[in-house]
């Protein structure tokens, strides 16, 4: 591999364009049994850029609020605004009105492309601050000739419309939009343009938003795509959440980039995604660990023809050791992990596709220097010793937006050179890969010996009655902090005897230094996991903090 690339100085809108010249028959899109060419693609993403600049007045700079889940209308969109030359504001499926009341008005958003389903949410912005809304029904980009079979029911559900827009503003379906048949203006936006501000959830206050330019976009595409070995003829599963980065990049710009093929689940359904798999002989897949996790633990799994996938991975959080082993063992398929962040554009560090190493972020990608600093002194540290990570490349974002006392405290100045920090605790061993023990602010301080809740989880997968884990601080009245694992068991173990807290405890004092093993362990259904498929140990953290008071030595629930 070169040590750089040469990353295109064009806009991201532009490679839809070269798809489309290149391949104009070939499926872009493959929606169930619903085919999208890419000559189809492009000329819908015109003619919704021509009703953004003539009929909602888009002008370059412009920020559009981009609010639904996976579907073929969320890549039209997303690459409309684009072509429009404004600015794309990701907004999670799941926020509610006062958190999109935020990043409306800290970004200053004009208009919003919206769901049907989750217009309610966004409907006492239309007018006050959105101007312009255009709706999607997830159901109207599928064929109806294909008919309705593999196809979730709530998909063709039509969620009803709002009956018009609030006075000043304006309101139009996306089957009106389309039909309009506007055409947009001369594409003049380029590699450093602004092109999408995507909002962090942050530790603390509101989040904020990443400024990324169509350059620091494409360069993680680019670069991904080379490291992986992939080409026009890949088909890649695209189910990870589009509004977050992973999704986002190996969903939507890497592929499209490509000219490759794009098989899209909107909302993650285990046994589906094993149906388009063999259906459409998909060849890779990027994907968080939690959702991995809970595909290859489905019934039937093992009798399931897989043989089309070539690569595995993804990031977000450490793949336990023991999973990884079992996908290599049972189904072939080494785990290749990566490491990234929104402010980095997913593509930072990487595994070597011929060498990775397990529970490990991998090596600096193409033109990428990172490093690893002693978080207080900001010293950088030799090889092996324990710091925070921080990165200098080209899909480092350009600041957050509007907010310089952000960017002061998340850059710093390494031999002349400008370094985020990530806010990440790793290290890095003798061949150049990095390993990470846990985030900066995570850290559980047990009478003064310091706890990774990261290594303490990735153990408990590998016990044998457990489904899913989640380690977090309880306060103790001896030790100030003690070790608690949240975990949720497999199917048919509870109420077995591998399964009490006793007994789990004791099996991670076979395995752990003393201060690191739980000291309570509480049952869950379900751990909860955020849309783009994350386990939130925030949450549960603030949860176990709402609910105050020590604990005990040593204790078992179930919540």
């Amino acid at each position: 591999m070169p040590a750089e690339v040469c990353v295109p100085r064009t806009s991201l809108a532009y490679n839809v364009e070269v798809a489309a010249r290149r391949y104009p028959d070939k499926t872009a899109i493959q929606y169930f049994h619903t085919a999208i060419s890419y000559a189809g693609l492009h000329a819908q993403i015109e003619r919704m850029a021509g009703y953004l600049q003539q009929a909602c007045g888009v002008a370059p700079g412009d920020r559009v609020v981009l609010f639904s889940q996976n579907c073929p209308q969320f890549i039209v969109a997303y690459y409309a605004i684009l072509r429009a030359e404004a600015v794309v504001v990701p907004a999670n499926p799941m926020w509610l009105t006062g958190e999109l009341e935020h990043v409306a008005a800290d970004s200053g958003a004009v208009a919003a492309f919206v769901a049907a389903e989750l217009y309610p949410q966004i409907a006492p912005l239309h007018g006050a601050s959105l101007a312009h809304v255009i709706v999607h029904q997830y159901g109207d980009m599928l064929e109806p000739a294909g008919g309705t079979g593999g196809v979730p029911a709530w998909l063709c559900e039509r969620a009803p419309l709002p009956a018009g827009a609030p006075a000043g503003a304006t309101l139009a379906t996306w089957t009106q939009a389309d039909a309009a048949g506007h055409a947009p203006r001369a594409h003049e936006a380029g590699y450093d343009t602004l092109c999408m501000l995507a909002y962090t959830s942050g530790t603390t206050g509101h989040p904020k938003g990443c400024m990324h330019t169509h350059g620091t976009l494409m360069s993680a595409a680019v670069g991904s795509q080379l490291w992986r070995s992939a080409s026009p003829q890949s088909v890649c599963l695209s189910v990870a959440p589009m509004f977050h980065l992973l999704g986002m990049q190996n969903g939507i710009h890497a592929p499209l980039y490509l000219g490759a093929t794009i098989v899209l689940l909107p909302r993650w359904d285990r046994a589906a995604a094993a149906d388009l798999i063999e259906r459409y002989q998909v060849s890779t897949w990027a994907a968080p660990p939690a959702m991995l996790v809970d595909f290859f633990a489905q019934p039937g799994i093992g009798e399931r023809n897989l043989s089309s996938l070539a690569y595995l991975g993804g990031g977000g959080a450490a793949m336990p050791d023991a999973v990884a082993t079992m996908l290599q063992e049972r189904f072939g398929l080494p785990y290749v992990e990566a490491y990234g962040l929104t402010e980095t554009a997913a593509f930072l560090l990487s595994n070597p596709r011929h060498r990775p190493k397990r529970e490990c972020l991998g090596i600096a990608t193409f033109g990428v220097d990172a490093r690893v600093i002693d978080p207080h002194t900001l010293a950088e540290l030799p090889q092996g010793e324990l710091g925070e990570i921080v990165t200098h490349g080209a899909q480092v974002m350009r600041g957050y937006w509007r907010n310089p006392q952000a960017d002061a405290e998340s850059f710093i100045e390494i031999d002349g050179k400008r370094f985020l920090r990530t806010g990440d605790l790793g290290f890095m061993d003798e061949e150049g890969y990095f390993f990470m023990r846990d985030r900066l602010k995570r850290m559980i301080n047990a009478s003064g010996f310091k706890v990774w809740p990261a290594e303490v989880e990735n153990l408990l997968y590998g016990h044998p009655a457990i489904h899913e884990a989640c380690v977090i601080a309880a306060r103790d009245a001896r030790r100030g902090e003690t070790v608690k694992a949240v975990v949720a068991l497999k199917p048919g173990a509870r109420g077995t005897p591998e399964a009490s807290a006793e007994q789990i405890m004791a099996w991670c004092r076979e395995r752990l230094a003393a201060y690191k093993v739980p000291r309570i362990v509480s049952f869950v259904d379900a751990l909860p996991k955020s849309a783009t498929g994350k386990i939130q140990w925030r949450a549960l953290q603030e949860l176990e903090q709402d609910q105050g008071g020590d604990q005990p030595a040593a204790a078992g629930s179930v919540a």
